[in-house]
């Protein structure tokens, strides 16, 4: 098992380190810089800003010294928002998104999986096709409509719900509901695939011949192995709600991650892009690599060599 976590351990760096070069190459090849704007500066403040954050250096003179600062813990400084660093950012944006990812992902789980559950017992069913017909409309529907239709119905026309912010439990309904919309309609679909190909495995018939009742054979039985493709799905989903939605954040002016990122793109802020790149990135693969680990604890046949 030690030497299957260092080898996926060195392949997480490589994947990190072939990140943070593509983002670097992608933002430094377009034109223009960060402190190029529609309110033209002139030409000598412009080459005493790069002079200051050493953007004159050569391309991979920048990206060598980039690297030694993360290998210190360093993203380095801003370069839009005066006195602050990249991580300042990062420590105060994530706990924001964290936190809405957080509530987010107990309303996907406790929806997503019985809903699948139940359409599965039910195939073929009103429930079934009620179901998937809900799952579908949310996989299809971007986010940004249904926020919309959620701020018009419950906000200006009910007038139950707030617009923005998230200062007491009734503004975290609106922005839970959508961010986790897209997840629960695509992990419900996950979760009754995977039941219904498990329940037609012979141990499952072998099980219902002893004479098991239908709920044992589902939550006894079946139900365990169904979830394995499932919680395949959950670790990227749980490290995308988690981080932040660019599109969620910015609709409900919720200061998390995904604001900073947003805003970071718009302005060419280049150690914020990248950053923020990394975090998530970081987050992402550490997020996939519990998953594979929590393999073992579902599946006892599952053996890391």
């Amino acid at each position: 098992m030690i030497r299957y976590f260092a080898k996926r351990l060195g392949m997480m760096l490589v994947a990190l380190f072939m990140i943070i070069l593509l983002t670097f190459v992608i933002e430094h090849s377009i034109p223009g810089g960060p402190f190029t704007s529609d309110r033209k500066v002139s030409e000598e403040v412009e080459a005493a800003l790069n002079a200051k954050y050493h953007l004159d250096d050569p391309l991979p003179k920048q990206f060598l010294d980039y690297l030694g600062g993360i290998l210190r813990g360093d993203f380095g400084p801003s370069y839009k928002y005066t006195g602050k660093d990249v991580m300042d950012f990062i420590s105060n944006g994530f706990p924001v998104s964290a936190r809405l990812g957080g509530i987010t992902i107990i309303f996907v789980i406790l929806a997503s999986i019985p809903m699948g559950i139940l359409a599965a017992v039910k195939n073929g069913k009103w429930q079934d096709m009620l179901i998937m017909a809900v799952a579908t409309i949310g996989v299809t529907i971007p986010s940004f409509v249904i926020a919309s239709i959620l701020i018009y119905v419950f906000s200006f026309q009910l007038n139950w719900l707030p617009t923005f912010g998230l200062d007491d439990w009734t503004g975290y309904i609106l922005p839970v509901v959508t961010l986790g919309g897209y997840s629960v309609s695509y992990l419900a679909r996950q979760m009754r695939s995977s039941l219904l190909e498990v329940m037609g495995q012979d141990y499952i018939r072998t099980a219902r011949a002893k004479g098991l009742s239908e709920t044992k054979v589902i939550f006894k039985h079946a139900l365990r192995n169904a979830l394995i493709p499932v919680i395949t799905v959950i670790g990227p989903t749980i490290a995308n709600l988690l981080t932040g939605s660019f599109v969620v954040e910015q609709i409900f002016a919720i200061p998390g991650l995904g604001v900073h990122f947003v805003n970071s793109v718009s302005q060419r802020d280049y150690t914020t892009i990248m950053g923020v790149t990394i975090f998530y990135a970081t987050f992402l693969m550490a997020m996939v690599f519990i998953v594979d680990i929590f393999y073992c604890l579902i599946d006892p046949r599952i053996k890391y060599e």
